[in-house]
């Protein structure tokens, strides 16, 4: 069994769900026959839905639970009240060794603090960030922290670096990857009080490839691999990045459909700019791991679709592979090893 990726999946999570996660879940397996789908939620309504798939039997089992935590919930409290909720049971089987991996397209919140207060941090890691791949001209650049941490000291984005490099270089395989943190100019004197006093620790760092500031309109480019920012400054860039992309999408569906010429045109452009299109599609790179907590937690849109479930399935299969959170506990205690020996 150890060669099998065993995910605990949240299917009544998401605005789609429990369709989609379903749906998506079946197409992870019909891919792979490495992983283990462990479906937690109503066990009657995800038998019904179920019953429409033909899949391999033996790699999806449900796990009944018979609560579910809305979105609009507070997060804390319905981690602690609804012990028997989709997301709280499967994080206890990661927790517990029961899973490997758990996925959710369900509250943000609950699923920032169960993973938080069930799995658990490693030790040495003050804030565990969310990170989101961005499709980008040269491939994909990290963002972190995109939503988990909105007021971020300059020690916790010291961290981000650490972690979002490791991620890179063993998940996208990028040699050495250049980190850069958000900032309103390329010199080092700009930003705000929190990017002025992290911008020297990030140069001192000699484990990361720091190569200073990265401007918003140079993330699409891919001018750096990491990026590196608060919260607060993440989500906004995040939800810009989709929003763009999807009116920039509707304005060229308009032009092609304008005219009998532009239809033409566009029957002969369709295969190329289909392929495009598929590799600025953020849906097509999973979701967004939580680094640095003891066990692999990976949020997905809460308007997922089947797609982006099986990709972020798939995607915990390199992520064990790559024994990243080794990789991360490693770095963090070499780190504090170094600053023990600096101090006397």
């Amino acid at each position: 069994m150890s060669d099998i990726t065993r995910v605990a999946l949240d299917a009544m999570g998401g605005d789609n769900a429990p369709a989609e996660i379903v749906k998506g879940a079946v197409r992870a397996v019909q891919q792979r026959k490495d992983i283990q789908i462990l479906l937690t939620g109503q066990e009657s309504v995800l038998e019904k839905e179920l019953a429409q798939y033909s899949y391999p039997g033996e790699q999806i089992r449900i796990v009944n639970a018979t609560e579910v935590i809305e979105t609009a919930e507070p997060p804390v409290k319905a981690i602690r009240v609804k012990k028997d909720s989709s997301i709280v049971v499967a994080m206890k089987m990661v927790r517990n060794g029961d899973a490997d991996a758990f996925v959710s397209a369900g509250s943000t919140g609950a699923v920032l603090v169960g993973g938080q207060v069930l799995v658990g941090r490693i030790k040495g890691v003050e804030r565990p960030p969310l990170a989101p791949l961005l499709p980008t001209l040269k491939g994909v650049s990290l963002l972190i922290d995109c939503g988990a941490n909105v007021d971020a000291r300059p020690s916790h984005l010291v961290q981000f670096a650490r972690m979002g490099s490791i991620y890179m270089e063993s998940i996208v395989g990028k040699k050495n990857p250049t980190v850069g943190i958000v900032n309103i100019g390329a010199e080092e004197e700009k930003g705000n009080a929190l990017v002025k006093e992290t911008f020297p620790l990030l140069k001192e760092c000699s484990d990361i490839n720091f190569v200073g500031s990265v401007e918003a309109r140079e993330i699409p480019y891919g001018d750096v691999d990491v990026i590196v920012c608060e919260a607060f400054v993440g989500n906004v860039i995040l939800k810009l990045y989709e929003g763009v992309g999807g009116a920039l999408m509707k304005k060229v569906k308009q032009g092609m459909m304008s005219s009998l010429r532009s239809k033409i045109g566009a029957l002969l452009v369709k295969p190329a700019l289909k392929a495009t299109l598929k590799d600025f599609d953020a849906s097509e790179y999973g979701g967004a791991p939580l680094l640095g907590l003891k066990g692999l937690v990976v949020k997905t849109h809460g308007s997922s679709t089947s797609t982006e479930v099986c990709n972020s399935i798939i995607q915990c299969v390199t992520f064990k592979e790559q024994k990243i959170n080794e990789k991360i506990k490693d770095a963090i205690l070499k780190t504090q090893e170094t600053e023990k020996n600096e101090n006397g």
